[in-house]
């Protein structure tokens, strides 16, 4: 686990931890880093990875010199396995009010198909938005990916994209074998996730559709019966906000094909501020072999839900609905999972939309 924290005087990069309150049976270090933008200059960013963790454990741990005592919960090494899934989060009472059903929900992972922070250039909310998520950030693993909000590029002024992005949500690329912090892949329980990038290269010859390409002949479905893709434009959506986008559009002309034959399970995006669930889709239409297309990214930020869609609804969309809310998806065992999606109805937590789904790899007639 990574653990990664912001302090605005120096200290050490060092994580104590254990099994006990007490959090001192371990110690770790890491490294100290920090970014200018314009004119802002972050604090001290801290990063440090501990282990090796026993899994489904709760380990305690204390942050440089600091005496708070944090908790966290590692994921369980087999099936089943819970996560939580959100996207477009924002600053909002809406955001603060997801949180807590996310929290409710006793998730083991989060995963979040880009637009963090909304902090669009002003550097001082995400600092604000680590503060927001902390009490959730702390307690389980957080794995993200980029949205067109958090690229952050200003002409002339700063050229360099996802600056703050690649400095504070450090993920695990190097692992994975990819060259960049916007995409990268991991197993968990069974389940092999693959974060992808939507705002940097995609195309054919670029680095991030040869390593998906390498990523997705790696899988071992014995291994990992189940897996899971997250990108931020969403290839599917009969919502009018966001029809059109090269990343939408020039994305899944890329990389359809290589997800199709992979028999990738789910396809989770965000970017469209409602809620859509598809059928199994290849190529526009309905495919038993293909994946699920979920959108997901009403998680509450501040521009507003997109209210209208196509009329009429098509044929692979299933259930669509413009409210704020998120997702949890219970993978019981190799072959079978329960997806909800929740919506923030007057504050409360509402399941409006529930499937089981069945792996790919546990159909006969789908295997590769």
């Amino acid at each position: 686990m990574r653990i990664s924290w912001i302090t605005h005087e120096p200290t050490s990069a060092t994580v104590e931890y254990g099994p006990s309150p007490s959090a001192n049976a371990f110690s770790a270090n890491g490294e100290t880093t920090f970014y200018n933008y314009v004119t802002y200059l972050s604090g001290h960013i801290h990063n440090v990875v501990i282990g090796p963790l026993k899994p489904n454990t709760v380990y305690y741990y204390r942050l440089g010199e600091s005496d708070k005592t944090y908790n966290l919960k590692t994921t369980p090494s087999q099936f089943p396995i819970k996560f939580a899934v959100v996207g477009d989060l924002g600053q909002t009472e809406w955001t603060v009010s997801t949180l807590q059903h996310i929290k409710d929900s006793n998730y083991d992972m989060l995963l979040l198909p880009g637009d963090l922070s909304y902090a669009d250039v002003i550097q001082p909310l995400w600092d604000s938005f680590g503060r927001l998520v902390e009490p959730l950030a702390s307690e389980r693993p957080w794995m993200v990916t980029t949205g067109n909000h958090d690229v952050e590029k200003i002409p002339i002024i700063h050229r360099t994209p996802f600056t703050a992005y690649n400095a504070r949500w450090k993920m695990p690329f190097q692992e994975s074998g990819s060259d960049s912090n916007l995409y990268y892949s991991f197993d968990v329980s069974g389940v092999h996730v693959i974060m992808l990038g939507s705002y940097t290269d995609f195309d054919s010859d670029s680095a991030q559709y040869q390593w998906l390409k390498g990523d997705l002949e790696n899988i071992n479905r014995g291994k990992t019966p189940w897996v899971f893709v997250l990108v931020h434009a969403p290839w599917y959506n009969s919502n009018e906000a966001h029809q059109g986008e090269r990343e939408s559009v020039g994305m899944k002309a890329s990389m359809e094909d290589l997800l199709y034959q992979a028999r990738v399970d789910v396809i989770f995006a965000g970017h469209v501020h409602a809620y859509e669930r598809f059928k199994r889709v290849y190529n526009d239409e309905s495919d038993d072999c293909a994946p699920i297309y979920i959108n997901i990214g009403d998680g509450g930020n501040r521009e507003g839900l997109a209210k209208k869609y196509q009329d009429p609804q098509p044929d692979i969309s299933m259930f669509r609905e413009a409210s704020f809310g998120h997702g949890t998806i219970d993978v019981v065992n190799a072959s079978h999972a329960l997806w909800s999606w929740h919506k923030n109805d007057n504050e409360e937590r509402v399941a409006s939309d529930t499937v089981w789904l069945t792996s790919l790899s546990s159909n006969h007639a789908c295997i590769a």
